[in-house]
């Protein structure tokens, strides 16, 4: 019996497009958040000496000191919400996937059904916990219980269909859990690398304040210094946030891919077992 190829729901489709119109809007809605928040709570003159921005900022003030960084800090301002932001969607997303109740409970009951022979209790339990893991395991059921009902079909022949099917539906949920975390791992690289360019400007300022004929301008020393570490410290900082959580949603994308394995394998080996 050929089976056609699995295509891409129209919720699925939607929910993708959804997903890239969120990344979108964000990207923008996080860097003008980061220039408002520069522009008028850094830069509120009440953060310096005389009420006068274009002033050092008053004693202990750190936010004039960041101020004064550049224009750079609006970038690393926007680079650190988009860290945030994507990385709490992609929790919500993975949280959604894993389904209503513990994977790892969920996936042992189903095994523990499907070696009892129980297929429709266990399809039941996956309506029950719903999510990426239940959706996959659903269709290997339903695909076990149409091949047991077809005695035309040998057993060779059911079990790679069985396999056929849970591979193209893991194919078809997979995305959805790994979606915009090519941008977090950007973030990683990119957090760093505009930290470097505001130390190089500010690095150019200090050399500048050098540079000038007689006494060095210290304040101008100063800030061209002062500059320089802020914005590699926020670069970063930013890096350092982005790397731990991809790395923690990444571990939680792989327990759900191994419940997935765990639990497509035990269906084949249990209609393999059952249908010598």
């Amino acid at each position: 019996m050929a089976n056609a190829p699995k295509t891409t729901s129209p919720a699925q489709q939607e929910s993708g497009n959804s997903s890239n119109v969120f990344a979108s809007l964000a990207i923008i809605i996080c860097f003008v958040i980061g220039i408002i928040v520069y522009k008028f709570v850094m830069g509120s003159p009440s953060n310096f000496v005389d009420n006068n921005p274009e002033n050092q900022p008053l004693p202990g003030n750190y936010f004039g000191m960041v101020y004064h960084a550049g224009l750079v800090v609006p970038i690393l301002l926007g680079l650190f919400l988009m860290v945030w932001v994507f990385s709490i969607e992609r929790y919500i997303v993975i949280g959604r996937a894993s389904g209503t109740g513990n994977v790892g409970n969920f996936v042992r009951k189903v095994q523990s059904l499907i070696n009892g022979g129980n297929v429709d209790t266990a399809i039941a339990e996956c309506d029950k916990q719903q999510g990426s893991v239940a959706n996959v395991v659903k269709a290997g059921l339903l695909k076990y219980k149409d091949v047991s009902a077809n005695a035309a079909i040998d057993s060779e022949k059911s079990v790679l269909a069985i396999q056929k099917e849970i591979e193209e539906t893991t194919a078809l949920e997979m995305p959805m859990l790994e979606k915009n975390m090519n941008v977090l791992a950007t973030l990683v690289s990119i957090g760093t690398l505009v930290g470097l360019l505001g130390t190089v400007t500010g690095m150019i300022k200090a050399f500048s304040a050098l540079a000038t004929g007689g006494t060095p301008d210290s304040a101008k020393l100063a800030n061209g210094i002062s500059e320089a570490l802020i914005n590699t410290a926020t670069g970063i900082g930013t890096s350092t946030f982005a790397i731990v959580l991809y790395n923690m949603l990444t571990a939680k994308i792989d327990k759900l891919t191994y419940s997935i394995d765990e639990a497509g394998f035990s269906i084949v080996q249990s209609y393999a077992a059952n249908h010598k």
